[in-house]
């Protein structure tokens, strides 16, 4: 086998592990891949040539490590794979950062497709494509109708309070990353502000429900697997779905690094997304736009966050020039939305 590999993951070191951990897993050299994609954690495909695992482990170089916790992202899945929730099923936890240079954990590989874009998904066709993301809704209702103490997890997070912390998080993200004028922006923050919601009773959250973080396959389109756990805790549930809402309306932005699947044939509406919802799960979705508008706010700060550091020179990559352009068109959608209700 090859010495090259990439970054953050030697081969040689994961099998020294595996063999000790887990003898008799694996039965040959491994060899590793990257898989694209991801915004934060790394996700690695591995193969001994017969089996094929997957790999997760924080990003390259300092981070905090409450934000890439692998301990936290493994106790959920495990938690929840002997449920009705799809995903991956949890093989081994390493907290000793002197095997690979950092905490990691494996799981089993799953076939899939992440669909990114409308053009991928329009592949399916219009019945396929609305068949996949009504299996999208349906199993964000799985998932929140967990429950959390029943698989250990009733202390994953703090939901007392939850939206109000939610909003002031961001809000101190948005904080660290101004180096310009962003009209409208803290009128939306204080806005959200001034009509939070009641929340429904807590769930287990995913906090990046979208499409491209799951993977469909199989000849009924089905979701075989939820991934990229990293953003999960204990907090309302609508946030997932307001997020998701958020994903259902087209940008209309032509070359944009940031893309949402909604312009495929047969894409559900978000309104026909929040009734499937809402008639799956009996919650009360009559406050859908604070939901949807916190989105929109979320994801302008994430992207001011990116453009920040991009004029600081410290992201490369295609794209990245036009991430700041996108900002202004988050923070409109924001405060149309809650606006118009």
């Amino acid at each position: 086998m090859s010495a090259v590999h990439p970054p953050g993951l030697d081969p040689e070191q994961l099998r020294g592990h595996l063999d000790r951990e887990r003898p008799g897993l694996v039965s040959g050299p491994l060899s590793v891949r990257l898989i694209e994609g991801g915004r934060s954690n790394l996700t690695y495909a591995v193969t001994d040539g017969t089996s094929r695992w997957v790999v997760r482990r924080p990003p390259l170089g300092h981070v905090l490590a409450t934000a890439h916790d692998m301990k936290r992202e493994y106790r959920v899945i495990s938690a929840l794979h002997p449920t009705d929730v799809p995903v991956p099923a949890p093989l081994l936890l390493c907290e000793d950062e002197s095997v690979i240079g950092s905490p990691f954990y494996v799981m089993e590989y799953v076939e899939g497709v992440p669909y990114r874009t409308a053009d991928e998904l329009a592949a399916l066709g219009a019945e396929r494509t609305r068949a996949a993301v009504l299996g999208l809704v349906d199993t964000l209702v799985a998932l929140h109708a967990v429950d959390p103490e029943a698989v250990g997890l009733g202390d994953f997070g703090r939901p007392e309070g939850f939206l109000d912390r939610q909003l002031r998080r961001w809000g101190k993200q948005l904080d660290a990353s101004r180096n310009r004028e962003l009209p409208g922006i803290d009128e939306l923050h204080a806005a959200l502000g001034r009509s939070l919601p009641d929340s429904p009773a807590p769930t287990v959250v995913h906090g990046d429900y979208r499409l491209d973080n799951v993977l469909i396959g199989g000849a009924d389109d089905r979701i075989n697997a939820i991934l990229d756990w990293e953003m999960s805790t204990l907090g309302d549930p609508l946030t997932d779905l307001g997020l998701l809402v958020m994903y259902s309306h087209e940008l209309e932005l032509p070359d944009s690094p940031v893309s949402t699947t909604a312009g495929a044939p047969g894409h559900p509406s978000a309104r026909e997304i929040v009734e499937r919802y809402a008639a799956g799960s009996g919650r009360d979705t009559s406050a859908i736009a604070w939901y949807t508008a916190f989105a929109w706010f979320k994801l302008a700060v994430i992207l001011e966050g990116i453009h920040y550091r991009y004029t600081l020179g410290q992201t490369v990559g295609a794209g990245f020039d036009r991430i700041g352009d996108l900002v202004p068109v988050f923070i409109e959608h924001g405060l149309t939305t809650l606006q118009e209700g």
